[in-house]
């Protein structure tokens, strides 16, 4: 079997600013935009924030050296990057990889950010350190065989994210090869994330990638200091791969590394809900505009997925037709869709507006989602969906996404990462706040130092 943890390890201890191209360079820091957007939004607005904070607060772990975005508090290096992580991930807004199956920004970049101002690394280091983490994970999730890794119950953002956050903490804090190994054992120990909230709409989604991002920065610390985790992490007798997969394939895990960037193969969601939703989002949205539809006039809506997104946000119908909470709207295809049918669009605040609503609540019963044949063929390279919409009028109209809006192929432009970002922060960030913390992401490679672009994210008074 190849020595694949050495391998990683190696590839992340090596890895410079200087190597990376300056495409992977661009496309990183608009990622880190995206998440950043993300993060401040979620420490004012996502309901599950309050009671992680006071829980941190409990522990005693406020009041240390390290930022939270849209905190103005300070935080225990841990607490901020379960803080962060779980903040990213607690929109479902953030950024995905369709053949992995994952998000990366989200349990990477608070891990990255937190040893970062630990020790005070530069914009050029912390770039260095995001991508060797984008680079680990995305890998480890192909190589798990995604589809397989899911039908176990596991959550692949934050199983494989755990070893990429210890990753770029490792590398930021100056470990080699050995050190990083040697993080990566005791990730190995770490490596959790249960699909069991789909069952009831619970918040464990958003923690998992939070305390993939803790544990990844305690690993790296542990390393740091001398404590030895074991050398075969991942392809061990007992290690990652044949414990969390039943057919994984190593190989895959370090095929093309440091030649074929996955981080350009990272995309950014327009709309706060599952990957798996949005090429149905993107024709609904289409449809409805080319064809003047009145969401009053639908008669039906047919949603086609691959089976893998059907299995998340489609099966089974009727437990999707009655979202009770934002996690059980974000993976409800009905939901999603009546509301992108009612409103033309989809952003994050359309949640207060619709969950409840009976007229959208009426129009979701009118959905249904299948396994769609076409859908299933493009999997894994395209989370593609086909929608047919009938109307009462006797009008009946159809159309296939193969790549949603935000993948590589179909990628937004820098004027929309900002209208995202803006919508996002513009609440929380006074004055021109958020032209100053954007101008500071958008010239990451600039800064002497990191801590100085995350006091750019703390509004004027400290958050609640």
């Amino acid at each position: 079997m190849t020595d694949v943890s050495q391998t990683l390890a190696a590839f992340a201890a090596d890895l410079t600013y200087d190597d990376i191209p300056a495409e992977v360079v661009e496309r990183t820091k608009l990622l880190m935009l995206d998440v950043t957007g993300i993060m401040v939004r979620a420490r004012h607005d996502a309901e599950s924030t309050p009671s992680l904070i006071a829980a941190v607060k409990k522990l005693g772990l406020a009041g240390g050296s390290c930022s939270v975005a849209g905190d103005g508090g300070g935080y225990a290096p841990p607490a901020a990057a379960l803080v962060n992580g779980t903040l990213a991930h607690s929109l479902d807004f953030d950024d995905t990889h369709a053949e992995a199956s994952l998000h990366s920004s989200a349990p990477i970049v608070p891990a990255a950010v937190a040893a970062a101002e630990m020790v005070n690394a530069s914009g050029r280091d912390l770039i260095a350190a995001v991508v060797a983490g984008y680079e680990i994970q995305i890998r480890l999730s192909i190589a798990l065989v995604p589809r397989e890794h899911y039908d176990r119950g596991f959550h692949p953002t934050a199983t494989c994210g755990v070893f990429a956050a210890a990753a770029a903490a490792a590398k930021l804090f100056g470990l080699g090869t050995e050190g990083i190994q040697s993080a990566f054992g005791l990730a190995l120990s770490q490596s959790a994330g249960t699909m069991q909230f789909l069952a009831d709409g619970s918040w464990t989604k958003r923690s998992h990638v939070g305390q993939a991002a803790q544990n990844g920065l305690i690993c790296a610390a542990m390393a740091a200091e001398g404590y030895k985790g074991p050398d075969d992490a991942c392809e061990g007798r007992w290690g990652f791969f044949q414990a969390y997969a039943p057919n994984p394939d190593p190989a895959k895990a370090t095929a093309g590394l440091g030649e074929t960037w996955e981080t350009l193969r990272l995309a950014v969601k327009p709309y706060p809900s599952c990957r798996y939703s949005h090429a149905p989002l993107d024709a609904i949205i289409q449809l409805r505009e080319e064809h003047a539809i009145d969401p009053a006039d639908v008669e039906g809506i047919e949603v086609g997925l691959a089976k893998t997104g059907w299995q998340l946000i489609g099966n089974p119908d009727e437990n999707k037709h009655n979202p009770e909470s934002i996690v059980d709207g974000q993976f409800s295809m009905p939901f999603c869709a009546a509301i992108a049918m009612r409103e033309g669009s989809f952003g994050w605040d359309d949640y207060k507006t619709h969950l409840g609503d009976p007229d959208t609540l009426a129009l979701c019963r009118k959905i249904e989602t299948v396994v769609d044949p076409r859908a299933e063929a493009e999997f894994p390279r395209n989370m593609a969906g086909v929608v047919r919409i009938r109307t009462a009028s006797g009008d009946e109209y159809e159309r296939m996404i193969t790549e949603p809006k935000g993948e590589p192929g179909n990628f937004m432009s820098e004027d929309e990462f900002r209208a995202k970002f803006d919508g996002l922060c513009a609440p929380y960030l006074a004055g021109d706040g958020t032209d100053r913390l954007a101008a500071a992401i958008l010239s990451l490679e600039e800064a002497n130092s990191v801590r100085s672009v995350m006091a750019l994210s703390q509004p004027a008074q400290a958050a609640e």
